[in-house]
């Protein structure tokens, strides 16, 4: 089940693109929007995080952080941000677990694929309270960008 508005977001932490851990908690006092994304290299994930990319500005001064998450490795995660100047960590959930907490996992994917993220968004409080919470079933769909760009105001 995914997460509902009001609830705790699940605490976690991460493999970034630049092999780093990263942690919900290193964002506390901050809202954070988490997109979850199937693939990297993909057609409609690549318009996703370059829809973020290209709004990042809108940002400044929202004290927000961005974060894009994923089941692919942080090698992939790394030159998928490189090939496209992304100004946010993408985080590998190669394990699926950060997935499956928020709700936000395939049990089957194109292909056969199995456990692979399904597109989402999440807004969280600066005490990470969600406070917007959209799980794409179609992979083909995005996420609706001004209602996240409203939750953050």
């Amino acid at each position: 089940m995914s997460i509902q508005i009001g609830q705790q977001a699940p605490e976690f932490t991460l493999i970034s693109d630049e092999i780093k851990s990263v942690a919900l908690a290193d964002y506390t006092d901050k809202k954070v929007i988490i997109h979850f994304f199937p693939l990297a290299f993909t057609g409609v994930c690549t318009t996703q995080l370059c829809t973020m990319r290209d709004n990042f500005g809108y940002y400044d001064g929202f004290n927000v952080q961005i974060l894009g998450i994923s089941v692919d490795s942080p090698f992939t995660l790394a030159k998928f941000k490189a090939e496209n100047n992304y100004q946010f960590p993408l985080l590998s959930d190669f394990n699926k677990e950060v997935s499956a907490a928020y709700g936000a996992l395939y049990a089957e994917f194109v292909m056969g694929l199995k456990g692979v993220s399904k597109r989402s968004a999440f807004v969280l409080d600066k005490d990470h309270k969600v406070i917007y919470a959209k799980v794409l079933e179609s992979a083909g769909d995005l996420p609706d960008f001004d209602a996240i760009a409203e939750k953050v105001k």
